[in-house]
């Protein structure tokens, strides 16, 4: 039990002291499990689910600029001789560095005829497309686990 609650206390205080930008944004999977621990080690201070992600969690709605300026090379992780694949095939390389994703700010108007649903769905399918010519999309999938491009913009356009 102490053991628990010290290890709890301590990966806390190593996460409490990364920093929180978009580009180290936690997932909510990983947002739920610190919530958990700091629930369990009594160190939320009051503090309900909402506050606590958008203190400690990272911030969803970062304006484009924070965005564009937090893209990073990705961690290229450690891979032992022992581990490592006897050949994978190369993924298709996009020319240039990707872009932060690029979000529509409103509905278009020529979708106003469209159920609501539907109309934010045709909006961020163009908004998605174009970015990809300009490799805009910031190495975002249309649909992926965790929230791809589609559920990031449909939540942008319903807010």
């Amino acid at each position: 039990m102490l053991r628990n609650a010290i290890l709890a206390s301590a990966s806390l205080f190593a996460l409490a002291m990364l920093p929180v930008t978009p580009a180290a944004a936690l997932t909510m999977k990983e947002c739920s499990t610190k919530y958990q621990d700091a629930k369990k080690a009594n160190t939320l201070k009051g503090q309900k689910w909402n506050d606590f992600r958008k203190a400690q969690c990272g911030d969803d709605d970062a304006d484009d600029n924070e965005a564009a300026a937090a893209v990073t090379e990705p961690a290229k992780p450690a891979v032992t001789p022992a581990s490592a694949p006897a050949a994978t095939p190369a993924k298709p390389v996009v020319a240039g560095k990707a872009k932060a994703a690029v979000f529509p700010k409103a509905v278009a108007a020529k979708y106003s005829d469209l159920s609501a649903g539907k109309a934010r769905l045709k909006t961020c399918a163009d908004q998605y497309n174009a970015n990809k010519t300009v490799n805009a999309n910031g190495e975002l999938k249309w649909i992926e686990k965790g929230g791809g491009y589609w559920s990031q913009c449909n939540t942008k356009l319903k807010s």
